[in-house]
């Protein structure tokens, strides 16, 4: 399942973190990169070592970790160190699969956080692969993008202005993703019925179901 969250962060930390980032030291992206993804990645990422930025990375792990939807469509258990990188006008990152280890977590989710406003920049779509076609995404600043790390994707052409995004990856309790999605659509379908009816004879056979599946299928 891939899926669109809004507003992960504030207007005011929105801002705060794009100066931060703006200010750090940039290096070449191909330094974190796989042998393969070295070939097709042209960007630029904050330096890892540049400690700057530790506040709001921590910030921004918060606000995500703190979303209610992104709990529910990923079932995070942890996730690796956040990346902010950079795409300016020509930079691109071409077809590939993300590595299925990182620093020895497995990863299960995929998710950017976009920081730059659309209007500011032309190209630069993130774009999903599948069997039916491609999806591109370039949401309002503060969205972030979610989508499971078995895919291919890449990011379109930068033809004007500047592309400044957050990417991160999750471990999920639930290692598969048809089950994750099984289990967004079964919570979200049990809290619009408590919403809409309270209790119900219902609502508890669907709450029974989903606590009873997640038992079964959470790697903890």
């Amino acid at each position: 399942m891939q899926i669109v969250i809004g507003n992960i962060l504030s207007a005011e930390e929105l801002k705060t973190v794009r100066n931060v980032v703006k200010a750090a030291r940039f290096v070449d992206g191909r330094a974190t990169a796989g042998f393969a993804a070295k070939r097709v990645k042209n960007n630029e990422q904050v330096d890892a070592a540049d400690r700057s930025l530790d506040s709001v990375r921590q910030l921004v792990a918060d606000r995500i970790l703190g979303n209610e939807i992104f709990r529910l469509a990923v079932r995070p258990k942890v996730l690796t160190p956040l990346l902010f990188a950079r795409y300016e006008k020509g930079k691109n990152y071409g077809s590939h699969v993300d590595d299925a280890m990182m620093g020895g977590l497995r990863t299960d989710v995929s998710f950017t956080l976009f920081l730059s406003d659309p209007k500011t920049y032309q190209g630069g779509e993130l774009v999903i692969e599948n069997a039916a076609g491609e999806d591109g995404f370039k949401p309002p600043a503060g969205s972030l993008v979610a989508y499971p790390t078995t895919t291919l994707h890449h990011v379109a052409h930068v033809t004007r202005g500047e592309r400044l995004v957050c990417v991160g990856w999750a471990r999920s309790l639930i290692r598969d993703a048809a089950k994750r999605e099984m289990l967004f659509d079964l919570d979200s379908a049990r809290r619009s019925m408590f919403k809409r009816e309270g209790n119900s004879p219902e609502y508890d056979l669907v709450a029974k179901s989903t606590a009873n599946l997640l038992r079964m299928w959470v790697e903890d």
